[in-house]
């Protein structure tokens, strides 16, 4: 039976979250949800990240296909910064010459 009103969806507004960009913990009516596959309408079985609302607005909202493939599998937050940028220019140069 379910509540009237009741959205599956629906959040705590006490709830505090930390912004993955700043590490600001902020109540989840001043963020944003974060989803790393970019869909975060299929909310089934989802665990969400959030921006604070002044690094959501310094984001760049242009499409992102493919991004988050990248980031893992270059090790984003799992090794050096020198290394991980290394790797991941080595696959975005690898995707430049695949679509030429």
């Amino acid at each position: 039976m379910t509540r009237a009103g009741w959205r599956p969806w629906a959040f705590d507004p006490d709830e505090q979250v930390t912004c993955i960009a700043c590490g600001d913990e902020v109540a989840r009516d001043d963020a944003r949800e974060y989803d790393k596959h970019g869909d975060r309408w299929s909310r089934d079985g989802k665990q969400f990240e959030y921006l604070c609302k002044p690094c959501y607005r310094e984001c760049c909202h242009q499409n992102r296909d493919g991004l988050e493939e990248k980031l893992v599998a270059a090790d984003a937050g799992r090794t050096d910064q020198r290394t991980f940028l290394r790797r991941f220019c080595e696959r975005a140069a690898d995707d430049a010459e695949s679509r030429a």
